[in-house]
């Protein structure tokens, strides 16, 4: 299905998965107003200076919230991806897994941790980083 917007997006969820898409995307617009928010290769993306920062997504199990830039965060709970980027999410099945004051803290460091991928296919894959 392709969502024309993030409200849209959370509403074509259900049960839990509803409630945290809804708390996931209310934490990152309180935390994150100076960036911009669409749907991104099909999911909630939210951008800082036109560079993805933070986003997540319906796997078939969980909502899994991603930060693009988050394996340089240091922190446990936030999991590495492939390790061709510099990727880390953390998966939540309930709503009452979400810890507000992580995520919070993740969502600062998102703000000072940033690898270029707004020009990574202009560098040919390679990322640089910007703060």
């Amino acid at each position: 299905m392709k969502y024309e917007s993030i409200e849209e997006f959370n509403s074509a969820q259900i049960d839990d998965e509803k409630f945290i898409c809804e708390k996931l995307m209310q934490e990152i617009d309180s935390n994150l107003p100076q960036a911009e928010s669409k749907i991104w290769h099909g999911h909630p993306v939210w951008f800082l200076d036109e560079n993805p920062t933070v986003g997540y997504s319906k796997l078939k199990d969980c909502i899994r919230l991603m930060f693009w830039s988050g394996a340089d965060f240091e922190e446990p709970e936030l999991k590495p991806g492939t390790g061709k980027f510099k990727d880390a999410s953390i998966r939540y099945t309930d709503p009452d897994q979400i810890s507000v004051k992580d995520l919070k803290r993740w969502l600062k460091k998102a703000t000072k941790i940033q690898w270029d991928y707004k020009n990574i296919y202009k560098r040919k894959g390679k990322l640089e980083r910007l703060v």
